[in-house]
């Protein structure tokens, strides 16, 4: 076997293997490389010493058995037998689920969530979106601070756990989209400096010195991260990748990394002969980020839609702090400009900034389907001083109502875990750091954060106590139980909805329309012959639909959160306090 590492300022390389030491040598073809030829099977230790410093693992290490401090292992790739002949699934028309493999079940492995995916299929999902799986110190986290970013945490149930949990998933007609972070590594187990030039101080991020992208060694550097990309969907046969924070990655060169990333995607997803996605988040709120490459963007496939989160959160919540202040003053017409236009700031100002921000979206060219619109993700809750998610302070007719704007909405919709239940388990943040000066820095920075905003430092949960992450746990007893079930079968008739009815994935942003009353606190969404009218008042609301369009004895309810009838000849529709409903045009 041929073992090789990039390390351009290393002196001398050596491999070390259970059978010794063997020294490596410099490969002629490429600069800073070095190679060495020695047996090894599946599951062999491994790692290298440069100019005759400690053994580290691998940076392209595809396993790590002892976490991202120990040595590297072997992986076969061919060993796994793949049940499932998989033709792929695009993201048009989907329905994405996200979920975190910790937390998903208290076992928190790949095996465990596994056995829950028939849930999902129950409820409609189409695809699932796993939260990152890469290599992070102890054994429960987020996945944000993980290293190693060719290889699965091992706790998790490594590489062989995630083949797995993806031929389960295709089995059962589900796509699998895994959550990738190119814009910073954790804080610990962190060896590539070791190596080369990963990182650089021509940026600085919020988390330190940024990954280098554009100075001097970036060439190598990006390759390296265009062939974890690429190795997650061949070797996993994976749907497509979710791109953490792709505004954070700093890049000054003409051709981006993005850019190289969507055409190697592209040309991979038709070498395979099946669609392949790249979802971005992004806060840019930057029609670019997804306009394909031939029309002077960057080609990726979609992008999360925080500004609709933003307006429906605070139309449900009242909230206005933070970033929330942009939307408050209006959020019903905010949410109403985002069904849309997608974006709210699209060269408005924003005063969370202090600035303009953003840029129009040409809704006659853009489909619907670049972009992903939600209630709840992980960052929306987990990032609440005590990770509550909508369920801890709505009622269950508003938590209908907000599934109603998502789920027939003209975005790709997204749920979070356990949203479609109401569940009640928060989802806090927490984390296992083992070095613990770092567990009592982002302990203490954490406590001192939400203390600027008025919490109590003893309030706020520790991140390094285990009962944060039992906390954070899915109680999958829920479900079947009221007010849960209730929730839960509303949640299966939209979806149902959604895949039967072709207005309600019509890609056609432009034709969608919408009238709003904010004092009211009334909105309708027209979706072809259909409209989704909610109320979200306390009081039940007459809301005018247009005399005419839905004739006496005419139009029909396909779905109601509380009875509700068809508008009369006057063409007003009767709506309970905190219900929605949605009305097929006859």
């Amino acid at each position: 076997m041929q073992f090789e590492v990039w390390a351009p300022q290393a002196g001398s390389a050596v491999l070390r293997t259970a059978g010794g030491r063997l020294p490596m040598e410099r490969d002629p073809r490429r600069a800073g490389w070095w190679t060495a030829e020695a047996e090894a099977a599946d599951g062999d230790r491994y790692g290298f010493s440069l100019d005759d410093g400690p053994v580290l693992p691998d940076p392209r290490s595809r396993r790590q058995p002892d976490g991202p401090d120990g040595e590297s292992a072997v992986v076969d790739q061919d060993a796994y037998t793949w049940r499932t002949a998989w033709a792929g699934r695009g993201l048009p028309g989907a329905v994405l689920y996200e979920l975190h493999v910790g937390t998903f079940t208290e076992a928190g492995t790949f095996d465990a969530a596994a056995e829950r995916l028939g849930h999902l299929v129950g409820l409609g999902i189409t695809h699932v979106s796993v939260m990152p799986v890469c290599p992070f110190p102890g054994t429960h986290g987020w996945g944000y601070e993980g290293v190693s970013l060719w290889a699965v945490h091992e706790p998790y149930g490594g590489p062989g756990g995630l083949k797995r949990f993806v031929d389960t998933a295709h089995g059962l007609g589900l796509a699998v989209v895994l959550d990738v972070v190119h814009n910073h590594l954790g804080p610990s187990g962190n060896h590539l400096p070791a190596f080369g030039p990963y990182f650089t101080d021509t940026h600085h991020t919020p988390w330190g010195s940024a990954v280098n992208l554009d100075a001097p060694g970036s060439d190598e550097v990006r390759a390296y991260l265009l062939g974890s990309a690429l190795a997650w969907l061949r070797d996993y046969r994976l749907d497509g990748l979710r791109l953490d924070a792709v505004h954070a990655l700093a890049d000054g060169r003409a051709l981006t990394f993005l850019e190289e990333l969507s055409t190697a995607v592209d040309a991979l997803a038709s070498e395979l002969g099946r669609p392949l996605g790249l979802i971005a988040e992004s806060d840019l709120c930057d029609p670019r980020t997804t306009t394909p490459r031939t029309e002077g963007g960057i080609g990726l496939h979609a992008q999360w839609n925080d500004d609709f989160h933003h307006a429906l959160h605070t139309a449900l919540t009242g909230e206005s702090q933070g970033y929330y202040a942009d939307f408050a003053t209006a959020p019903l017409a905010a949410l109403a400009k985002t069904m849309t236009k997608a974006f709210f700031h699209n060269g408005t100002y924003s005063s969370f900034r202090g600035r303009v921000h953003g840029r129009p979206v040409d809704a006659t060219r853009t489909p619907a389907h670049r972009f992903v619109g939600y209630a709840q993700t992980h960052d929306q809750i987990g990032n609440r001083a005590l990770g509550d998610r909508l369920a801890a302070g709505l009622s269950p007719g508003l938590q209908a109502c907000a599934a109603a704007l998502v789920l027939t909405g003209p975005f790709v919709p997204m749920l979070f875990m356990g949203e479609e239940w109401g569940a009640r388990t928060p989802w806090q943040f927490f984390t296992d750091h083992t070095d613990e000066e770092l567990a009592r820095a982002v302990r203490d920075g954490r406590r001192r954060e939400f203390a600027a905003h008025g919490w109590a430092e003893e309030d706020i949960p520790d991140p390094q106590d285990p009962a944060t992450r039992a906390r954070s746990c899915l109680d999958w007893s829920e479900p079947e139980r009221e007010p849960h079930a209730r929730l839960y079968a509303w949640y299966r008739e939209l979806i149902a909805l959604r895949h039967a009815l072709p207005d309600l994935s019509d890609p056609d942003l432009a034709s969608v329309r919408t009238a709003y009353d904010e004092t009211a606190r009334w909105i309708v969404c027209r979706r072809g012959d259909l409209r989704i009218a909610v109320n979200l008042s306390g009081e039940p609301a007459a809301i005018p639909l247009g005399a005419g369009r839905h004739r006496a004895g005419g139009g029909r309810v396909l779905a109601a959160w509380e009875p509700a009838e068809a508008p009369g000849a006057d063409g007003v529709l009767h709506l309970p306090a905190e219900s929605c409903v949605v009305l097929a045009d006859d």
